[in-house]
């Protein structure tokens, strides 16, 4: 990969000037449970807050604000299903400039409304993103748009970058800050402007295990594509770095961490209940990778701060999160029980349940398995525990009751 010359300080300093009057001074809020997790200072510097409910607007409106007059008289246009799309959409509104987007034919609808709202076109093309930008670059060709990409722009590193500035000023000794990572936009801005001011502070990127494509780019040297992805987190689920973000990455940042799933469901959950705070699957992986990995794993340095990076999230998805960080938390317990078909005997089981202090949240009753004998049901029951050691004790005081269990997934 050709050398490329690296953003520096000065290029952060006029992006944090160009934003200062649009752009929200995110909060930085202390979190006890994380604190007493890690052992370490724990902040959380919400992003989620921010204008459009992501970092996005940082790097988008920098870029946009830059263009020469003759092109933001022709507009601009991106390719997003989400965050990028309704930043693109509030930077160029702001600035008075026409913006374009298209975004796949399976975006959520709130993240489509929202994009609308912001004063974008909005056009759905395809069925994945790749198709969504080919249909934004055969735009911008015919029209002399100018395409915003997501993360690979020295003025979108840039305005990211104002993040680690922001974060700085409020909390002068961080240790260590942890960034979800995808494109790598965020994540090259966050090193780049701790590495000009505070190069003792270690930048740690975090990825979704089932969309980790920086390891192995790092490894080879260059930015490679994955092959496949399936993950919740679909803000950081990019299958090829960015070339600028990669050089900066490659130079300024050490440790890349994958979280699982459930690692990222519970983290969202975590943010919900404790820190009162709505953040998205991909928002939500620093604070993952603080629950998941090992204090020693991360080489954590204390004080430490996790970005939240986005709060933008489907109410119906969440709902499903919800759950699955539930269950991933040892607080769900989904079991099959067969009985004796008998007058009573449904009623015996869910007295065994009360017993246990477990709540019931939902029973489904069946006569027709085609495993069943004439004379057995078979009962599925959904319960609320208080927690893994909550959850291992109703399973001890069933199978006490002489009850065969079979725990679901």
């Amino acid at each position: 990969m050709a050398a490329m010359e690296l953003i520096g300080l000065d290029r952060i300093e006029a992006a944090a000037k160009v934003l200062e009057p649009v752009i929200r001074r995110t909060p930085v809020v202390a979190s006890r449970v994380l604190s007493e997790r890690t052992g370490f200072e724990v902040r959380l510097k919400c992003e989620n807050l921010q204008r459009t409910g992501s970092f996005k607007p940082r790097g988008a409106y920098n870029r946009i604000a830059n263009l020469p007059e003759a092109d933001r008289a022709r507009g601009v246009v991106a390719a997003s299903a989400g965050n990028h799309a309704q930043g693109v959409a509030w930077s160029a509104t702001t600035l008075g400039i026409d913006s374009t987007v298209f975004m796949p034919v399976g975006a959520s609808l709130p993240k489509l409304v929202a994009t609308k709202a912001y004063g974008a076109t909005v056009h759905q093309v395809g069925e994945t993103i790749e198709q969504s930008l080919s249909a934004a670059m055969d735009f911008a060709e015919q029209t002399g748009a100018t395409l915003i990409h997501p993360f690979d722009h020295d003025d979108i590193v840039a305005g990211q970058a104002t993040v680690g500035l922001e974060l700085l000023e409020q909390l002068p000794d961080v240790g260590t800050v942890l960034v979800p990572t995808g494109g790598g936009g965020l994540l090259a801005g966050v090193a780049i402007a701790l590495h000009h001011l505070a190069p003792q502070v270690r930048v740690i990127g975090v990825q979704a295990a089932q969309a980790a494509a920086w390891p192995e780019s790092l490894a080879a040297g260059k930015p490679v594509a994955l092959e496949r992805m399936s993950t919740m987190a679909d803000g950081i689920a990019v299958g090829l770095p960015g070339e600028v973000p990669f050089a900066h990455v490659a130079e300024y940042v050490s440790t890349i961490v994958t979280v699982d799933e459930d690692a990222l469901s519970s983290a969202l959950l975590l943010c919900m209940e404790r820190a009162k705070l709505i953040v998205e699957p991909a928002g939500a992986a620093a604070v993952a990778a603080l629950m998941a990995c090992g204090t020693a794993e991360l080489g954590l340095e204390g004080p430490v701060c996790a970005v939240l990076s986005g709060g933008n999230v489907d109410p119906l998805l969440l709902t499903r999160m919800i759950g699955h960080g539930l269950s991933a938390a040892g607080r769900y317990l989904a079991v099959r029980v067969t009985l004796s078909d008998r007058p009573g005997s449904l009623g015996r089981l869910l007295a065994a349940v009360a017993k246990t202090g477990a709540s019931v949240v939902d029973v489904v009753h069946s006569r027709t398995g085609a495993w069943l004998a004439i004379d057995e049901v078979e009962v599925l029951l959904t319960l609320e525990t208080r927690g893994p050691s909550h959850r291992g004790d109703v399973l001890e005081a069933l199978a006490g009751a002489e009850y065969t269990v079979h725990v679901q997934d």
